[in-house]
């Protein structure tokens, strides 16, 4: 349990980089479209050229072996679980400061037990209590963040992000319960090529391309600044690539559903993370009272939950 936490929090490092850079590049006139379908256009080329350079061609083959055997799979968990995801993340940016999208991210705590009661998950019920606390803590951060921006922007910050929380564990958790076998609706997927989590993240890149193809021939956006691109490269290396190979990574070492939503939890500390970047980036005005207390309540959220989990 405790190396997953640690997995974990490593990994919540790395995924700030994603709203303080989505918030950077916002301010800067990006196109929000380009901020996320770049990421995974980059972490496309940068996951193929690892697994090359690190004599894993095997591996590389394999990766898009499943994906060939399996592409309605990978097309739905990329989509979702990467694609929706991301999408409306980077939509959020241009309304609200990156710290508060990402304290409105750990409403995917909240989501988490849902999720796993969808696929017919036990969850424990302190699990969703707990994840009360949270979300209480989520509110307030928002009602604060109203006082100081429009009501207006603030629901365009929130509405996204609330979807968001949702659609990244539900795609996640599709890739688990396909690597476990137990549903009749989920092709079961156990090949050794699964135990790697850059093969995880390349399937599930691989799945959300048909998403950002749709969505970039849609909306038709500007062309992106030289900027955007070097920014995007680098939320693609951080959060793409290292913060999500991470993660998956804790998540398959997950037994049982306690462990899996410990896993989960860890991603509070994004808020801690991208705060700090914010401020040092943006040199933006620190949380109020409402703020402080929001953020405490989402971290004291975190530690309950992590002690029930590891009695």
């Amino acid at each position: 349990m405790l190396r997953i936490i640690l997995t974990g929090v490593l990994a919540s490092l790395f995924f700030s980089s994603t709203f303080v850079l989505n918030r950077v590049m916002s301010l800067e006139g990006g196109h929000w479209v380009w901020s996320a379908s770049l990421r995974y256009f980059w972490m496309l080329g940068f996951l193929v050229l690892w697994l090359a350079a690190a004599g894993k061609a095997r591996l590389l083959r394999d990766t898009l072996w499943l994906f060939r055997a399996h592409w309605r799979f990978w097309t739905l968990a990329g989509s979702v679980g990467f694609g929706l995801f991301y999408a409306l993340i980077t939509f959020s940016a241009a309304y609200t400061p990156g710290w508060v999208v990402a304290a409105t991210w750990q409403l995917t705590i909240l989501a988490a037990p849902f999720v796993l009661l969808g696929f017919g998950r036990r969850v424990p019920l302190r699990a969703v209590a707990l994840t009360m606390v949270i979300f209480a803590g989520v509110l307030l951060i928002n009602v604060e963040q109203a006082t100081v921006a429009s009501v207006s922007d603030t629901l365009w910050g929130a509405l996204p992000v609330f979807l968001a929380a949702f659609a990244y564990p539900f795609g996640n958790q599709l890739v688990w319960e396909a690597r476990q076998g137990e549903h009749r609706r989920i092709p079961k997927i156990d090949h050794p090529a699964m135990d790697d989590p850059f093969c995880r993240v390349l399937l599930l890149t691989l799945g959300s391309l048909p998403f950002w193809g749709v969505l970039l021939l849609v909306i038709a956006p500007p062309p992106p600044s030289a900027g955007q691109l070097a920014q995007t490269a680098i939320v693609a290396a951080c959060s793409g690539v290292a913060a999500t190979s991470l993660f998956l990574y804790a998540r398959h070492r997950a037994r049982t559903t306690a462990e899996l939503a410990a896993a989960d939890c860890t991603q509070s500390m994004e808020v801690v993370f991208s705060l700090a970047g914010e401020a040092v980036l943006l040199g933006h005005v620190i949380p109020g009272p409402l703020g402080w207390l929001g953020i405490g309540l989402t971290m004291l959220g975190l530690m309950l939950y992590v002690k029930m989990q590891t009695r």
